[in-house]
């Protein structure tokens, strides 16, 4: 075979620092569409994305050259900086540590762009605690509780 064919399609989720509600009405749009273009300045294309005030859903497909954790490295850091510089916040904005990344078949792409354009009806019975919980069981992810979810520690 002479080249390269690939359709690697990922859920990615991933929330802010310490789940602070910073996505706003007023910022998710920008913020969004600003993340969709760190995706793509990275040979992604941006299916779907979606979330709270809290978190973000992301469905992309990336490109093999690129290592997923680099992607979102990149994601995350443009991001926030961005919010901050052009946004500004009143707190600083920042994303947790980590992100939670599933691998979705073609044929799954409907049902999770449905479950990411439909965030605030899941979010009405279920915390994002419990459902990122619920994925990476769903997904047969062994995760350790204390180290799950950074906190703040308040002194």
């Amino acid at each position: 075979m002479s080249s390269t064919h690939t359709n690697l399609l990922f859920h990615i989720v991933y929330s802010t620092k310490y789940r602070r509600d910073m996505i706003g009405a007023d910022v998710q749009p920008r913020l969004y569409e600003y993340i969709g273009g760190v995706v793509r300045e990275h040979k992604g294309i941006l299916l779907e994305v979606g979330g709270m005030p809290d978190h973000v859903h992301l469905l992309a497909k990336l490109s093999p050259a690129v290592a997923i954790s680099d992607v979102l490295r990149f994601v995350k850091a443009n991001s926030s900086k961005w919010v901050n510089e052009t946004l500004a916040p009143k707190l600083p904005f920042a994303w947790q540590r980590g992100f939670g990344a599933f691998s979705v078949s073609a044929s799954n792409v409907p049902e999770v762009t449905n479950y990411i354009q439909t965030q605030a009806e899941h979010h009405r019975k279920l915390t994002f605690r419990d459902e990122y919980r619920a994925l990476l069981e769903r997904h047969g992810i062994e995760f350790d509780e204390r180290y799950l979810f950074e906190e703040e520690h308040v002194v």
